[in-house]
């Protein structure tokens, strides 16, 4: 496929998130009450991004200029392109997300099917943006520059970028949470979507910076990084397309997301199934494409082949994540009904399950890299890697449906919509909690298999014939990049402890102050909630963002190239299989008290649901902040190590 018919499907992508946004904002927003709770939403997800923002062009400015004195001009060009890009991505569908929860919850107004094409389409504003521009800016700057290996600097700045915002997204989202959480809703004895709850709004802001910015930033840099890895051992093995064929597929997995997108539809409340519908049309029109291209390209099908191992176990990552983590099945239902005997035995057993939910994701991600290899070599794991994230366009939109959902269920409770309208919106909430888990897994997953394909390229230019743990420095290496996915994940939940800490203070002070807030008289100050959220994020993202980047550039300096593979496979180890824990154990915890909340056992404000919240605040930070971050790290630091290597030699 030539580059300008890559580069055309990308504008297509990006042409398609613009009419689908244009024909969301013609939609109702609902009632001036639910449009000043929606602009309450907007405005202060907008306020954390332009403070996270003044953040990061310091930073971008700083790497950009060691990077051009260190290794040159295309380098610091291409860091700063991936960074734009990426937070670009993640801003665009954080402002259609914003618009779209309230529009959601007045679509619920006339049905659940309504509602949920309304809160997937924003969705898929957020996949197409993120694919769209992923594709276009690589297909670009590789025209130009003609060496994959130059676009690393594009991968740099994306991954960092996209650890700023998961990182400091998650800190802000769970500090609101947790707030909202053990004031409201234990000891208030109020829902956490309430009105009179002082922390709501930051919750639901933090729905938007975390798991929509977040999470685009985050597939943003797995895409790219999955695509660049694929070129540069492409063209080592196949000259000639070796670099056209990673793009090609991508470009492919676009059109297949777009056609999928058409089977997400239900006319009952079987919302899951509809979303699994298009997901798996997706897949399923992304392998037959690629089967096309390759069978007319080239002589055999052993690419297509390993590019089938990333989809399948694409997909049935997500089947045994919602296995693990929805209250449709066992081991979620399993942790209710242990909150009957208190929050220490539902903690216990949410670690439990979250355990041994790491099962399914490390089962089919080696699956994936054995049987690519099997076929196409390393290359071939690269391009397992580029088939896991081709439909990421249509996975992220599942996403981004459950942040809209929690938005429109919490709007709908907010402005008392009515119960009919509160039992839709609580449909797609729950439904919402499974994809995002499932979202959150699919994003770990790719994000092992793209850094196994980074770390197989680090291997080829480096020329590393083998690391041999037998060396020293070597096992030193090792034990210390096991050592960091720790250190990080350490970090991050004592931030969200440090913000929750005073955001619990603040939610009691007005509780205590102003006593007409829990009589419904006079309205909590939820912009004060918003500032202790965003201030202990902005402050706390800072050191986390930096370990990822000075560790591999310590260890590399100091103990050679060998030491610095050593150390990118011990922290892709543990922080693969710390990441599917954490936020499998977070959203197991989640569903397990709203699977009390609808009746069972007891149902709110019984003893097991209080039991439940505590297991679910403990799961905020893993599956929100620690959790997805870490997949991030790793990738970073191996871009990291790709980048300076040539420095390292």
């Amino acid at each position: 496929m030539p580059f300008i018919w890559i580069s055309f499907i990308a504008i297509v992508a990006l042409a398609f998130a613009l009419f689908t946004y244009l024909r969301i904002m013609k939609r109702s927003p609902g009632s001036k009450e639910m449009q000043e709770v929606s602009d309450l939403v907007h405005d202060g997800a907008l306020a954390f991004l332009n403070k996270e923002y003044q953040i990061l062009i310091v930073f971008v400015a700083i790497v950009s200029i060691l990077l051009f004195f260190g290794l040159g001009t295309i380098t610091a060009g291409g860091f700063i392109l991936g960074a734009f890009l990426s937070a670009l991505s993640g801003n665009i569908g954080m402002r259609i997300a914003t618009k779209a929860n309230a529009r959601t919850a007045e679509a619920a107004k006339k049905s659940v099917g309504d509602a949920l094409r309304l809160a997937f389409s924003s969705g898929m504003v957020s996949g197409m943006t993120v694919v769209g521009f992923g594709l276009l800016g690589l297909t670009v700057l590789y025209y130009f520059v003609n060496d994959p290996v130059l676009l690393y600097g594009f991968g740099f700045g994306a991954s960092s970028v996209a650890l700023f915002a998961r990182v400091g997204g998650g800190i802000f989202t769970k500090a609101a949470d947790v707030g909202a959480d053990l004031v409201g809703k234990v000891e208030a004895g109020i829902p956490e979507d309430s009105p009179k709850n002082p922390a709501t709004i930051a919750d639901n802001v933090g729905d938007n910076v975390g798991d929509v910015a977040g999470m685009g930033a985050d597939l943003f840099e797995s895409y790219v990084d999955s695509i660049i890895a694929a070129m540069v051992l492409g063209v080592l093995v196949l000259p000639e397309l070796g670099a056209l064929i990673p793009l090609s597929l991508a470009a492919l997995g676009i059109v297949a997301s777009i056609i999928g997108s058409i089977f997400v539809r239900t006319k009952n409340h079987d919302v899951f199934s509809a979303l699994d519908r298009g997901i798996i049309a997706s897949a399923v029109i992304t392998a037959i494409l690629a089967y096309i291209l390759i069978s007319q390209t080239m002589p055999d099908l052993n690419v297509f082949y390993a590019m089938l191992s990333g989809i399948i176990s694409g997909v049935l990552i997500g089947y045994s994540i919602k296995y693990f983590t929805s209250s449709e099945h066992y081991p979620t239902r399993e942790i209710a009904m242990s909150a009957q005997t208190g929050a220490g035995t539902s903690v216990i057993n949410g670690l439990s399950v979250g355990m041994m939910s790491t099962i399914g994701p490390i089962l089919f991600v080696s699956i994936a890299i054995l049987v690519s290899y099997y076929f196409a070599g390393l290359f071939g794991i690269a391009i397992a890697a580029v088939g896991m994230l081709s439909i990421v366009g249509v996975t992220l939109a599942t996403d981004t449906f459950g942040s809209v959902s929690d938005n429109s269920q919490g709007i709908a409770e907010m402005t008392g919509m009515g119960k009919k309208v509160l039992e839709r919106t609580a449909v797609l909430d729950a439904v919402g909690n499974s994809t995002a888990a499932i979202g959150k897994g699919f994003a770990i997953s790719s994000a092992a298999l793209t850094t196994i394909a980074l770390f197989a390229s680090y291997i080829q230019i480096t020329g590393l014939a083998s690391i041999d743990l037998s060396i020293p420095v070597v096992m030193v290496g090792l034990f210390l990049g096991a050592f960091v996915p720790f250190l990080f994940s350490s970090l991050t939940m004592s931030a969200v402890g440090k913000a929750a800490h005073e955001m619990v203070k603040e939610v009691r002070r007005q509780f205590k102050e102003i006593p007409e807030i829990l009589q419904g008289t006079a309205k909590p100050d939820y912009n004060k909630c918003i500032e202790i959220s965003t201030e202990g994020a902005i402050k706390s993202m800072i050191i986390p963002g930096l370990i990822a980047i000075l560790f591999p550039l310590a260890v590399g300096l100091s103990l050679g190239v060998e030491a610095l593979g050593g150390f990118l496979a011990g922290s892709i180890a543990t922080g693969f299989l710390m990441a599917v824990f954490m936020a499998n154990s977070g959203a197991a915890w989640d569903n397990a008290k709203k699977w009390i909340e609808q009746g069972n056992i007891g149902g709110k404000k019984s003893p097991a649901h209080k039991a439940a919240v505590v297991g679910d605040t403990i799961g905020d930070p893993f599956k929100d902040t620690a959790g997805p971050s870490l997949n991030i790290l790793i990738k970073l630091m191996t871009i990291v190590a790709l980048v300076v290597a040539p420095l390292i030699i």
